[in-house]
């Protein structure tokens, strides 16, 4: 767990938070702890998901079906809301560490004992039969999402990945959601999924588990994609008589594959409850449980979390408390048992965010605040929301998750040895040491366009939707230029460090206002969105800027910026 940092909330709904746990594509976990005391894991999820309406709703209907999965072998969903302005979900705190940590040691990988490696697929599959007893599937399962405890290994993330699926960001053609090396060979086609895709992801777990590595090797995600669904296992370290398991679960057709019920049977005929209550875990394994669980006592329960700063103030960036801004009434009525009193402290705010974390704020030569490359402490910047792809409806279709990956067609065109994708050759990411100048020449000072009122690096709070959404912290840094030259840069900071950058392109300037065309970097993350818009910059007020943009797939952000350099 690490500290909380300047950039996070101190508390989400009713929580108090104490840290955090870690972060992926859908957002960040962190610790926290109800007024009565109970220990949870609150994952928000990224802003940019507010903008869906149907995300939302799947979200709710995800959370609670897997707030029904319960069982002995998952984390219960305790709390949630997703008509908050950035959704979020709690469930149980587990105690352990997670299998890819586990295997991660300091010298290089520690392949679990034979032994262990059964039990914990064995517990793993009871939790997916109960799971697709209820017609879900995980779609998630790799060695992040499994955690080692004493009383038995957990498969947690249910409801966030599988909400997400489904919606109109994630049905388009050519796009497949998952984890490279973990995702069965017809979700990276696009076909359809089944839970027999869960079982190929959990063979790949157990194959990690018993050695180290992925049963897929490769150097790239293209790559690695390829050998998934036209490559051969790679299983020589995998001990025998677990093999032939994993080897089963593994099989391109997922009508050879192993269901769950008789996968338990495979790796431990009695079932796991009677191993797990012998001792299951190796020595050291439980040790580092057991120095966790200390860690844990020794944080302070009575702390009660500072009151929240008003938006708009120098200290908070964004404050989460407010009406939902896009349909829904209220949170969803699920409430965490109370096992104590109250730890005090009046009203909480539904997550108050402070200036992004400097570590996420590192910038190219020429990019910094002071065009030295070097960041400004205390002045951080902006990004947009999810990357979208045009559907064959016309729709804004947005991508996310773990890996959202245009494969489907390209798999079938190329070989292994000739693979290559657009953005996996060292300088194809569109970013320069300019700056970010990628789109056209530096701008020429002999012929200037750009009045002088508009010169230097602009900072403020950004929101989108007419200004129910918080996006973070923009920044906007102009610097002279003729039209049809790049001549800035944009930077958006979500309130959960998410980082979006575009290249300003000048289309006309005058005394009362700059239009540019905005064109994102080749190397923002998935979550960023994709695809040319207007950005228009006006003087407003006593030395200030105001910042629009017709970028209707992040909601038509705006802000308002003052002047940093």
């Amino acid at each position: 767990m690490r500290p909380l940092d300047s950039d996070e909330p101190t508390t989400i709904g009713p929580y108090r938070l104490l840290g955090r746990l870690g972060a992926g594509g859908m957002g960040r976990v962190y610790l926290g702890r109800s007024a009565g005391g109970r220990t949870v894991a609150v994952k928000v999820v990224h802003p940019h998901f507010a903008l869906d309406e149907e995300f939302r709703a799947r979200f709710r209907r995800e959370v609670e079906a897997a707030r029904r999965v319960g069982g002995d072998w998952t984390a219960p969903v305790l709390d949630a809301d997703p008509t908050a302005a950035v959704p979020w979900v709690a469930t149980g705190y587990v105690a352990g560490p997670s299998l890819a940590s586990a295997v991660d040691g300091p010298d290089g990988p520690v392949p679990l004992p034979p032994h262990t490696v059964r039990v914990m697929g064995a517990g793993l599959a009871e939790a997916l039969a109960r799971v697709h007893g209820l017609g879900l599937v995980h779609r998630d399962v790799k060695p992040s999402n499994v955690l080692l405890t004493l009383d038995g290994p957990r498969l947690i993330d249910f409801g966030i990945a599988r909400a997400t699926d489904g919606t109109a960001s994630l049905t388009s053609t050519g796009v497949s959601i998952g984890s490279p090396g973990y995702m069965a060979p017809e979700q990276i086609l696009g076909r359809g999924v089944t839970g027999a895709a869960d079982l190929f992801s959990l063979g790949a777990v157990l194959a990690y588990g018993a050695t180290g590595r992925s049963p897929f090797p490769g150097d790239s995600s293209a790559s690695l994609l390829y050998h998934v669904v036209h490559g051969t296992p790679e299983l020589s370290g995998v001990p025998d008589g677990l093999r032939d398991v994993v080897a089963a679960c593994l099989a391109k057709d997922p009508a050879d594959r192993p269901g769950a019920g008789e996968l338990v049977r495979l790796l431990t005929p009695e079932g796991p409850a009677r191993p797990v209550a012998a001792g299951w875990l190796p020595g050291p394994l439980v040790a580092q449980v057991s120095r966790a669980a200390v860690r844990l006592l020794d944080l302070e329960a009575a702390e009660v979390a500072p009151p929240a700063t008003p938006m708009g103030s120098p200290a908070s960036g964004a404050s989460y408390a407010g009406p939902p801004p896009v349909g829904g009434s209220g949170p969803v009525p699920f409430s965490s048992p109370s096992l104590g009193a109250p730890t005090g402290g009046g009203p909480v705010a539904l997550g108050e965010f402070g200036p992004p974390d400097p570590s996420l704020m590192a910038r190219p030569p020429g990019a910094g605040a002071g065009g030295d490359g070097t960041a400004t402490p205390g002045r951080f910047s902006l990004t947009l929301a999810a990357a979208r792809t045009r559907g064959a409806d016309g729709r804004g279709r947005r991508l996310s998750c773990s890996v959202a990956l245009a494969v489907a067609g390209a798999l079938a065109a190329v070989t292994f040895g000739a693979l290559l994708m657009p953005g996996l050759l060292p300088g194809d990411d569109g970013d320069r040491k300019d700056g970010g100048m990628a789109d056209g020449a530096r701008p020429s000072a002999a012929d200037p366009a750009v009045p002088d009122r508009f010169l230097g690096t602009w900072e403020g709070s950004g929101t989108g939707l007419s200004g129910t959404l918080p996006m973070g912290t923009f920044t906007v840094t102009v610097r002279q230029g003729a039209e049809g030259a790049a001549f800035g840069t944009f930077r958006q900071v979500d309130p959960i460090g998410g980082i979006c950058e575009n290249v300003l392109i000048l289309r006309e300037a005058g005394p009362e206002r700059v239009v540019a065309t905005g064109r994102p970097k080749k190397s923002n993350p998935p979550q960023c969105t994709t695809g040319d818009h207007e950005v228009r910059l006006e003087p407003v007020g006593e030395g200030g800027l105001s910042y629009a943009s017709d970028n209707a797939r992040a909601g038509n952000p705006t802000a308002r910026l003052s002047k940093m350099s």
